[in-house]
């Protein structure tokens, strides 16, 4: 099972058909597509999954608000330096075809359109900042790079491309990632907020590598109780053994579901995707048959 991946509808390197069919490959069973804040690779999705062998589940990595301040001490506890500056939703609508109309999934898709059109204006923001610092970034380059949702990836590309940076990472580390001098924040929901448009488009929600938000775990999954969020990604390819261990038996004492993804990105990333196994009674129970 993999519930969190990315194609290059948003931040992914391959397309719909090539993640499927590595999914399957790795032997992964249900498969969701959560590409960045858009709903675009579904269709293909479902048809793609179907051709493999695969469960879909659709889904969005929905950028939000973060709900809490990181803790300064727990970060150093962890070992990083820097927590994310949004916190990521997932949301996964199990029972929901993609080819068929539903009125609640219209509603929903019109609440997010926004949040992906202002990626546009934000990376506008970006590649002018970075000219100012001696980096001129054409931001009709990076787009033409995004076949959906673009995102900073799309910008680290372009940055490598005209060397500026020997890598993506580079890229990230330097200049765009969250806080440093080529970055610029655009306008999040709140998890409230996303969470309240999914449920009611008859969705599922699971905040997403948590390691990254730079909150106690007690206090991160009291809140996600607090927001009404159903479930929490424990099981992440960024979490260590021991704390996937406290997210899920801290998820059990609170009655929340967990998810299970590798937050695929492409083979440059990482190895491989799916390899992500978890007790199916602990999952989100719409997600526990296959």
């Amino acid at each position: 099972m993999d519930l969190h991946s990315h194609s290059t509808h948003s931040d992914g390197q391959h397309d719909v058909a090539t993640v499927a069919r590595l999914m399957h490959e790795a032997g992964v069973k249900t498969w969701a597509l959560t590409d960045h804040d858009t709903t675009d690779g579904w269709i293909e999705a479902r048809h793609e999954a179907g051709k493999n062998g695969l469960r879909f589940v659709p889904g969005v990595e929905i950028t939000c608000e973060p709900s809490l301040e990181p803790n300064a001490a727990h970060m150093a506890q962890q070992g990083r330096e820097r927590a994310s500056s949004s916190w990521h939703l997932l949301a996964l609508f199990p029972d929901h075809d993609p080819n068929e109309r539903d009125l609640r999934m219209e509603v929903f898709k019109a609440w997010l359109a926004p949040k992906q059109d202002g990626r546009g204006p934000r990376m506008r923001a970006m590649c002018e900042r970075l000219t100012e610092l001696g980096m001129p970034v054409d931001v009709d380059a990076v787009m033409k790079r995004a076949t959906g949702s673009v995102g900073r990836p799309h910008l680290a590309e372009e940055m490598v491309h005209l060397g500026y940076v020997a890598s993506k990472s580079e890229a990230f580390e330097t200049w765009i990632g969250d806080g440093l001098p080529g970055f610029v924040a655009h306008k999040k929901p709140s998890i409230p907020e996303a969470v309240q448009a999914v449920h009611d488009a008859g969705g599922l929600t699971s905040l997403a590598h948590p390691l990254y938000y730079g909150v106690p775990t007690d206090v991160l999954l009291d809140t996600l109780v607090e927001q009404h969020v159903d479930g929490v990604e424990a099981v992440h390819r960024s979490h260590d053994d021991a704390y996937r261990h406290a997210l899920m038996e801290g998820a059990k004492q609170r009655g929340l579901g967990v998810t299970v993804g590798s937050d695929f990105h492409g083979l440059d990333y990482q190895p491989r995707p799916g390899h992500m196994p978890v007790p199916k009674n602990r999952l989100l129970k719409p997600l526990q048959a296959e």
